[in-house]
């Protein structure tokens, strides 16, 4: 059921007391993919400006739930406030586009998905350097992540087609059929068994990494490292297919 139109005052304050809860929730999403000096205080300030800004500016008109539109307008928020305390430095953004345009090279050269000593060599750089570059990466799949792909305001975001939504009135759910979520599936099928099993546990399972270390047997910063090479594998990918 649709909200009605916010136009008075009073619906804009009932708007943003009903909705609260879905402040905490999408900081609770994020909070993981981010430094740890950005706290969830400094989130969770930032998501409700996303979410009075959500209330001032919503249309009924628009034929959306309210709470789709405030999902964007607060993450949207709190991924600006990301790019004020500029944690992802030039340098960073760097890095992660010359390993993402290696391995689409790779990819294209190879004709199936490269490995990680493969990426490394093209890169002239050891095994060791090229998974520290990994690791030094790995927040910015939060901002790209949740970046819509459509640059549309109620667009799906990348992270959307990722994220297990259960209940039918979830946006995800009443587009599994659209034709990104379909490119996205057939992505995923291309990751390393590995990488597919971390994408798995952590975006459908919603295990935490320490988690996820623990269930591979393996070292919760070299999850972290397939996290990140998995993402920027799929951000590549579905990038080329829609372009």
């Amino acid at each position: 059921m649709l909200y009605t139109p916010p136009s008075q005052p009073d619906d804009r304050a009932k708007l943003i007391r009903d909705n609260l809860e879905l402040v905490d929730i999408l900081v609770g999403r994020m909070t993981t993919q981010v430094p740890s000096f950005m706290n969830r205080d400094d989130m969770r300030s930032a998501g409700m400006v996303g979410l009075i800004d959500a209330a001032n500016k919503f249309d009924v008109s628009k034929n959306i739930l309210f709470k789709t539109f405030a999902e964007y307008r607060i993450r949207g928020a709190i991924l600006d406030e990301m790019r004020k305390l500029d944690w992802f430095s030039r340098s960073l953004r760097d890095k992660q586009t010359r390993i993402a345009k290696t391995i689409s090279h790779l990819e294209l050269m190879l004709a199936r998905d490269p490995e990680e000593h493969e990426v490394a060599e093209a890169m002239d750089i050891s095994i060791d350097e090229y998974r520290k570059m990994l690791s030094d990466v790995c927040h910015l799949g939060c901002v790209s992540l949740n970046e819509t792909l459509d640059n549309s305001e109620q667009g799906r975001s990348f992270i959307d087609t990722l994220e297990d939504q259960r209940e039918s009135a979830s946006p995800s759910f009443r587009l599994e059929n659209h034709e990104l979520t379909k490119i996205i599936s057939q992505m995923l099928e291309k990751l390393s068994k590995k990488e597919r099993l971390v994408i798995s546990l952590y975006y459908y399972e919603e295990l935490t990494q320490k988690e996820i270390a623990e269930v591979l047997e393996i070292s919760e910063g070299r999850v972290s490292q397939l996290h990140s090479q998995a993402l920027i594998k799929l951000k590549s990918k579905v990038n080329t297919r829609l372009s």
